[in-house]
C-alpha cells in the first residue's frame, strides 16, 4: 500500500494538471497530457530536490517547493511546445 505522502503527491500533481487545463481548455487528450506532465515533473522535482538536499518546504519526506516547481516547469513546457497556432483556431 503506498504511504501517505506518495498519495499526497499524486493528489497535488493531479490538482495543478487538472487545474492548467481548466484555465487553458482542450479536449480530453491535452487534460491527459496535462497531467503526465504534472505527475512527471512534480516527480523530477521531488528527485532533484532528494539529491541536492533541497529543504525548503518539506512536508515529511515530500519536498514540496521543488515538486511543485518541477511539475510548473512540465506543464509550461508542455503548454508551450502544444500552444495552438491562429490557422488552428
Amino acid at each position: 500500500m503506498p504511504g501517505p505522502s506518495l498519495v499526497f503527491g499524486f493528489m497535488l500533481a493531479t490538482f495543478y494538471g487538472s487545474t492548467f487545463h481548466f484555465i487553458l481548455g482542450g479536449d480530453a487528450r491535452r487534460l491527459a497530457l496535462f497531467l503526465l506532465a504534472g505527475w512527471l515533473g512534480f516527480a523530477l522535482g521531488q528527485i532533484v530536490g532528494e539529491i541536492l538536499q533541497i529543504n525548503a518546504i518539506n512536508i515529511g519526506p515530500l519536498h514540496f517547493f521543488t515538486a511543485t516547481i518541477g511539475a510548473l516547469i512540465g506543464l509550461f513546457t508542455v503548454t508551450v511546445l502544444t500552444n495552438r497556432t491562429n490557422e488552428e483556431l
